[in-house]
């Protein structure tokens, strides 16, 4: 049935149009018009595949003749060569719309991709090859066009994970269809097994002709923290980032990119397993082959620093050789924390070789050995009996460190502070920061250590003064100062302690000093015993009580004989932690 809206386009009634074709021709003439007419006409249904004619192009719009006088549009987007726009040419479109005003619109890309479905279905079946450009990257995997839009999974693009698939855009691929599905139009393809079916011919062909020391090509597939895998052309190799440089690699990318080519050396075979090692810096010889003699043993050096660890820092002398400066080769007096402290990355310094071990490839390096050891001169400059003033700097439990001079440090023993007096901690007779006159004890050049004594200065006064001083059996004067479980300690004189044991307290049993005494309490004692080695001093407040009654009983003693007739009874003497008393 011939669409009226046409009709009308054409100026004409129905009836108008029939009166003029029976006019002009004869009834059978007429009879085949119709039907070639009707046959025009059903074609200009929304939907059909048409061809027109290229006229002209207004703007982004490109105009085609589709017969019976009409025209249709095209955005000029929908060719993808510009070149293609070319007046004459005829084109196949879909025809989209029809709109109330009459324009019809088209568009050759849908024409396109159903003629293309059309011809992959007739043409092509699951396991065929087809070739086509990578359009864009779609969720799960890339949309490729083969003339149609296709699937390809971002498990089928390699062999390997290939990381970022988005590089294949723009990239022409072959591939071999997976699957078609007529019903939903979907076609999934796969660039994986193509390169599988090829690697295959070619592995068996490259095993049975590598051997160890060929130099091959490859491209490089992957990179790893580890290494670079490089495909040999059906087959990968391992180039482990120990076998990239001779010098220093913190990560293979430095060195090599995805799909670079290079060539590397066949280092070692393993055909059973199919596993084949590489090297890149076995193309050069070893900087390591005659390191002795480039590099001897207390010659000066030049390098850079290029890592820098807690326990020293390494310095590049030239490409693929670098040697250590350990934190302790650093300087021969400062105390150093950290390297990082001195040194920082890219910095040249100079060094002095220290020792050279060519098979583990490791070189050690010193940098205070550039200047005089101090040290060394240290026993000549500071002989012992040299008395100098030093700087606390700081203090510890068992003593004080003294700065002697920079770089030079002493150490003050806590039990060289005082020849009587004892210290809990030398902060109570120290203090860091302060000047501090000192004797030179010994000096160990070796572990680079000088002792120091404060009481020296002074001659020991357990040698004459305090044996002559106090003698066993005086009686003299003192001040309690710290009470403890065994006994107490009672100050003689200003640095002068004695001890006074507990079972010395008093006659009757006591369980505890504070029973008796109090810090502070002056009392009379008596000097039961001086030792001069242990350096101490034993005291007793009983002998004291003894000696008073002892003296009181004295005072008449020819009364109570006279009276009595009987002698006068001696106190007998009574043990004592040194023995019987005199």
């Amino acid at each position: 049935m011939v669409d009226r809206n046409i009709i009308n386009e054409l100026g004409l009634t129905m009836e108008q149009l029939e009166a003029e074709v029976n006019a002009m021709f004869g009834q059978e003439e007429n009879q085949m018009l119709g039907q070639a007419l009707d046959r025009k006409i059903d074609a200009l249904v929304p939907g059909n595949i048409i061809k027109g004619r290229i006229t002209q192009q207004i703007g982004s719009d490109v105009v085609l003749e589709i017969g019976l006088k009409s025209e249709g549009v095209v955005d000029v987007t929908e060719f993808d060569d510009p070149s293609e726009i070319q007046t004459g040419r005829e084109i196949e479109v879909l025809l989209e719309e029809v709109d109330a005003g009459g324009m019809i619109l088209l568009s050759k890309r849908k024409a396109d991709r159903i003629r293309g479905w059309e011809r992959i279905v007739t043409t092509k079946k699951e396991g065929d090859m087809v070739t086509g450009t990578v359009v864009r990257r779609i969720k799960g995997g890339l949309l490729v066009d083969i003339g149609v839009p296709v699937f390809l999974p971002a498990s089928q693009v390699d062999i390997r994970k290939p990381g970022d698939i988005s590089r294949f855009i723009g990239e022409k691929i072959d591939c071999q269809i997976l699957k078609i599905d007529t019903d939903n139009h979907n076609i999934v393809i796969s660039r994986r097994k193509v390169i599988e079916e090829t690697r295959s011919a070619s592995k068996e062909k490259l095993l049975s002709e590598i051997e160890v020391g060929q130099i091959r090509k490859g491209v490089v597939k992957n990179i790893a923290d580890f290494g670079v895998f490089v495909d040999l052309g059906g087959l990968d190799g391992l180039l482990h980032i120990s076998d990239l440089s001779w010098g220093r690699v913190n990560h293979p990318s430095e060195v090599v990119q995805i799909d670079q080519e290079i060539e590397c050396i066949v280092i070692a075979v393993d055909k059973a397993t199919e596993k084949v090692s590489l090297g890149l810096k076995q193309k050069t010889a070893s900087p390591w082959e005659n390191i002795e003699n480039k590099y001897p043993i207390g010659c000066r050096v030049k390098g850079q620093v290029v890592n820098v660890m807690n326990y020293g820092i390494f310095v590049r002398l030239e490409e693929g050789v670098e040697g250590l400066v350990h934190i302790s080769e650093m300087s021969w007096t400062k105390r150093i924390v950290h390297p990082a402290d001195i040194y920082e990355l890219g910095q040249q310094i100079e060094c002095i070789v220290l020792d050279v071990n060519k098979e583990k490839q490791e070189i050690s390096l010193g940098v205070k050995q550039l200047e005089m050891n101090p040290w060394a001169v240290a026993s000549q400059k500071y002989p012992p009996g040299t008395i100098v003033t030093v700087k606390v700097t700081s203090l510890t439990n068992y003593g004080a460190f003294v700065e002697i001079e920079p770089g030079i440090d002493g150490l003050v023993h806590i039990s060289d502070l005082s020849w009587t007096k004892k210290f809990n901690h030398p902060g109570e007779f120290l203090e860091k920061g302060k000047e501090l006159k000192c004797v030179v004890l010994d000096v160990d050049e070796n572990k680079q250590r000088i002792s120091l004594g404060v009481k020296q200065l002074t001659e020991d006064p357990w040698l004459h003064a305090i044996p002559e001083k106090y003698i066993p059996g005086q009686i003299v004067h003192g001040k309690i100062t710290k009470l403890t479980n065994f006994g107490v300690f009672v100050e003689l004189e200003p640095g002068l302690e004695g001890l006074l044991h507990i079972s010395e307290l008093s006659d009757q049993k006591v369980d505890s000093p504070q029973d008796v005494v109090k810090p502070g309490d002056e009392v009379e004692v008596k000097i039961l015993r001086v030792d001069t080695d242990a350096r101490k001093i034993g005291l007793s407040i009983r002998r004291v009580q003894w000696a008073a009654e002892q003296e009181s009983k004295s005072v008449a003693p020819a009364e109570t004989t006279e009276t009595t007739g009987e002698p006068e009874q001696q106190p007998q003497p009574r043990p004592t932690r040194g023995g019987l008393e005199e």
